[in-house]
């Protein structure tokens, strides 16, 4: 099910490259028909959206647009334990969010000059949902809580509807709590075209953000410029670091909570106690027979799976930076005395009671994590992920014909004498 690796240098390197490789592994070349979808999405609007969601969801919806009574009836449908879950979550996730917000600031000088740096959130921020069997509530509460608290005017969530034209009620009693403003029940690349370009009914977004399929990712990568996106994210991942204090229960369950995203996402386990090795494995087989996801499971773990034993821990901490991993779990005696010295990583779980679906649903730091080794210069979403900054700059005229010739020689070295000439012409020259 999963392969043992005896670390050498060499052999776990070679599986970092298989695994760099898998994200480009059976993938289509969709850039041909997704570019066509939002060509016509620009040129005929909600037609060409309405057009798209017959042909690829069944049926369209009576109204493009959910208005609030319609969301508060979906919502009174909903499991009660659920959305009182959904609430608690939420406020771990405000709690942890709002701690990230930044204020603009002033800078004076003895000279007179001010300077400094104006922060304020994105006017307008879309949000695009799955549908269906890829349906994750609380990747809305990830989304659009951070946008809320960068103080983004406006949050518009897309979702595409199921068969019957009706929304997922799970994901509307989610978007409400959350704060989104408006919600439409549109999907695909279509639905990202329509955020992007804007049409009669849906408003033009600065930035789009959330999950979807190959023509989702796709679209938002081409309309990258046109609008600002979050990412373009990889398969799934999840990376332990585990001495032989470590529970193999928990180690097991641990990895196949990220085998069965996908079948190319990658569960790995490194550790220095070779015994370790076996008995995860052997727990592995007995944990999987009964999860409903087990075939997907045993082509994750088969094809991206390892379980690498190290000569000690310092090379395991070495192997897990340049791996880079989405998820970093550290199952160890001391696992605090790990948190400098593990650098690239999109999100850490410190210990053997923080699995990686803590972080996922309820803790509150953000589940939007970079991949396929990206942690080691992308960070989480976050709420600086919605806002803008700008810099502001007041000089007096002393100020100005003080720094003057400096400026002019720094602009004629560079060979830009308008520059040069934008300076002299206030004082004579």
């Amino acid at each position: 099910m999963i392969a043992t690796v005896i670390a050498d240098g060499k052999t776990e390197y070679d599986f970092i490259n298989t695994l760099k490789e898998r994200s480009n592994s059976g993938a289509k070349d969709v850039s041909g028909i997704v570019l066509d979808i939002l060509n016509n999405v620009k040129q005929n609007g909600d037609k060409a959206v309405y057009d798209y969601t017959l042909k690829f969801d069944g049926k369209a919806p009576e109204k493009v647009e959910i208005s609030s009574d319609e969301i508060d009836e979906i919502i009174s449908g909903c499991d009660k334990a659920y959305i009182d879950t959904v609430k608690k979550a939420a406020v771990n996730i405000e709690d942890f969010h709002k701690r990230q917000i930044q204020q603009s600031w002033l800078t004076t000088k003895e000279n007179g000059v001010i300077m400094g740096q104006r922060v304020r959130g994105l006017e307008r921020v879309g949000l695009y949902v799955p549908g269906g069997t890829a349906a994750y509530p609380s990747s809305v509460l990830m989304n659009a809580i951070p946008a809320k608290l960068a103080g983004c005017k406006e949050i518009v969530m897309t979702t595409p509807p199921s068969k019957d034209g009706k929304p997922n009620p799970d994901i509307i009693a989610a978007a409400k709590i959350a704060g989104v403003d408006r919600i439409f029940l549109m999907g695909g690349a279509q639905a990202v075209a329509a955020l992007a370009y804007g049409t009669e009914q849906v408003p033009k977004v600065d930035k789009i953000v959330g999950p979807g399929n190959i023509f989702v990712a796709t679209a938002k990568k081409l309309l990258y410029g046109v609008v600002d996106i979050d990412m373009i994210a990889g398969p799934s991942e999840i990376l332990i670091v585990a001495d032989k204090s470590a529970n193999p229960k928990f180690l097991a369950a641990d990895l196949m909570s990220q085998a069965e995203h996908d079948r190319l996402a990658s569960s790995i386990l490194l550790t220095d106690y070779e015994p370790l090795a076996e008995q995860v494995k052997t727990v592995l087989k007995r944990q999987c027979a009964s999860l409903e996801r087990k075939d997907i499971i045993e082509d994750s773990l088969k094809n991206y799976g390892a379980i690498i034993v190290c000569s000690d821990m310092k090379q395991a901490v070495e192997f897990a930076n340049e791996l880079a991993p989405e998820h970093l779990e550290v199952c160890c005696e001391n696992p605090m005395e790990y948190i400098g010295k593990l650098d690239n990583a999109g999100s850490v779980f410190l210990g053997n009671y923080s699995p990686e679906p803590l972080g996922d649903y309820f803790a509150g730091p953000n589940h939007v994590l970079p991949t396929s080794g990206t942690a080691r210069f992308f960070s989480p979403l976050s709420v600086d992920s919605f806002v803008k900054k700008s810099s502001f700059i007041y000089y007096t005229e002393d100020a100005l014909k003080a720094d003057s010739e400096d400026i002019v020689r720094f602009s004629e070295t560079e060979g830009l004498t308008a520059h040069a000439n934008s300076i002299k012409v206030r004082f004579g020259d």
